[in-house]
């Protein structure tokens, strides 16, 4: 006779499998988030070290709120 405990524990393996891919997921786009906004500053700061290198001194305004 099966055992009605049994089948509760594999709805249980279920939901661990899917929170466990929702959380892989999660932690797979914010890599992917940080790694986009690491290039971007990444290319602005070899942009501005360009700029500098070539003897210009306006490489980095600054603004000024009116």
């Amino acid at each position: 006779m099966p055992d009605p405990d049994s089948s509760r524990g594999q709805e249980d393996d279920g939901d661990d499998d899917q929170r466990g891919n929702l959380l892989f997921l999660l932690v797979a786009v914010l890599v992917v988030v940080a790694g986009i906004w690491l290039v971007t500053k990444l290319i602005d700061l070899r942009n501005l070290q360009n700029c500098l290198e070539s003897g210009r001194h306006n490489c980095a305004p600054i603004e000024t709120s009116r």
